[in-house]
C-alpha cells in the first residue's frame, strides 16, 4: 500500500496563484476595528464550489441595499476607490470563522493586499495559501494611511517593504516560506509538486 505523502503526488490539482513581488497602488480605507470573515463574505454565499464571482459579494452587506443596488455612501462603490489593489483596515482585521472564502472574495474583487496593525491568525494563513498578502504594519504608520485613504503606495516583497509616498520605506515581518510561495506563485501543494523528483528519491533510498 503507498504511502500518504505518495499517493498525495498523485494528485494534480492545486492552487495557482499570481507571483508577487512588487504592488504598486492607491489604497482603498474601512477604517473599522474588528472586521471579521463574516461581514467579509456573508454566509449566505459560502455554498459555492467556485472562487469566481465571490468579488461582487465582498462586504455586502455593506455595499448594497436590500433591493441590491449599491449604497453610494460606501467606500468601496465611490469612484475614488475604483481599481485599488492594497486595502488598509482597522485594527484585528480578518477574526471571526476560519472560512478560506474570504481571502477568495478579497482577490476576486481585486486587492492583493491587507494593511492593517492586526490580522488574525487563520485570515493571514488562509491569505498566503490563496495568494494575498497581509502587511502588518506598526501604529504610527497605520494611523497615517487610515488618515490618508487613496495615498500611493508601494508594497516590495524583494525586501517586505511598504514605501509610502513620502519616500519612507517600513518593513513588515513574513514567514520566509509563504513569501517564498508567494513571490513564486505557488501554494503548499504547488510547492511539495515542485520537489517530486526529490521525494520519488528519497523514497527509493529510504523504501
Amino acid at each position: 500500500m503507498p504511502r500518504p505523502y505518495t499517493f498525495l503526488f498523485s494528485i494534480h490539482w492545486f492552487h495557482l496563484m499570481q507571483p508577487i513581488r512588487i504592488i504598486a497602488s492607491k489604497t482603498a480605507v474601512l477604517p473599522y476595528s474588528d472586521i471579521d470573515t463574516d461581514q467579509i463574505i456573508p454566509a449566505r454565499f459560502l455554498t459555492t464550489t467556485t472562487k469566481d464571482g465571490l468579488g461582487q459579494h465582498a462586504f455586502s452587506n455593506w455595499r448594497y441595499n436590500a433591493d441590491g443596488t449599491p449604497k453610494a455612501d460606501f467606500i468601496l462603490n465611490q469612484p475614488a476607490t475604483q481599481g485599488c489593489r492594497v486595502l488598509v483596515a482597522g485594527n484585528n482585521f480578518g477574526c471571526g470563522s476560519s472560512r478560506e472564502h474570504a481571502p477568495w472574495a478579497l482577490l476576486d474583487y481585486g486587492f492583493l493586499a491587507v494593511i492593517s496593525t492586526e490580522i488574525a491568525d487563520i485570515f493571514r494563513s488562509n491569505s498566503f495559501k490563496n495568494g494575498l498578502l497581509p502587511v502588518v504594519v506598526d501604529g504610527d504608520t497605520h494611523a497615517w494611511l487610515l488618515a490618508n485613504p487613496g495615498a500611493q503606495v508601494e508594497i516590495d516583497l524583494e525586501t517586505n517593504s511598504l514605501k509610502l509616498p513620502n519616500g519612507t520605506a517600513v518593513k513588515f515581518p513574513i514567514e520566509a516560506f509563504a513569501r517564498y510561495c508567494l513571490l513564486n506563485g505557488v501554494d503548499e501543494l504547488g510547492y511539495l509538486l515542485n520537489h517530486a523528483d526529490q521525494v520519488a528519491q528519497f523514497e527509493q533510498v529510504h523504501a
